[in-house]
């Protein structure tokens, strides 16, 4: 039976950081099931589901001290187990663009949960509008939405909370 372990890195980006992370993990015997890397500002950052036998998973607990060190990065570990899925929730897909503002991640974030919808996956990026060179923000977000709430007004709502704050929204359900 397979353990799982959460391990998320932090620090400086340079080149061979995913093929040394990698590597352990394969030599332990263990399988990245899951995974997010990116580069935030000059920062390496990733996030990974690791899958193996307890055995397995132990010696790669054993390696990361080493190879925090040799790769200057923090390394965090935690053990978790397989996510149980939820019944009767719906999957969505949400797609949010405005002129760049503080607070947009908060108050579409306080919209959901104060409806007891989870937040399963959000990315934000910055970037300069064509031809004005506008701040502009964009938010991509998968939501489950229980099935007792009725979608037509959830997206209304939705529609109406992001009119007031001037930030152009789009909710459609998730393509598998």
């Amino acid at each position: 039976m397979n353990e799982y372990l959460v391990i998320s890195a932090l620090g400086k980006d340079h080149p061979g950081i995913v093929d040394r992370l990698s590597k352990e993990i394969f030599n332990t015997g263990c399988n990245i099931v899951d995974s997010r890397m990116t580069v935030l500002g000059g920062e390496f950052a990733i996030i990974l589901l690791v899958s193996g036998k307890s055995n397995d998973i132990s010696q790669l607990e054993k390696t990361l001290p080493d190879l925090q060190e040799n790769l200057a990065l923090t390394i965090t570990i935690k053990r978790t187990g397989t996510r149980i899925p939820q019944a009767n929730l719906v999957s969505f897909s949400v797609r949010a663009i405005s002129i760049d503002q503080p607070g947009i991640v908060y108050q579409l974030a306080n919209f959901f949960s104060g409806r007891s919808i989870n937040i399963e996956n959000l990315n934000t990026t910055c970037y300069a509008a064509a031809h004005t060179g506008t701040p502009m923000f964009s938010i991509d977000m998968i939501i489950n939405i229980p099935a007792d709430i009725r979608i037509s007004s959830l997206r209304d709502d939705l529609i109406a909370f992001c009119d007031d704050l001037n930030i152009d929204v789009v909710m459609e359900p998730e393509k598998d």
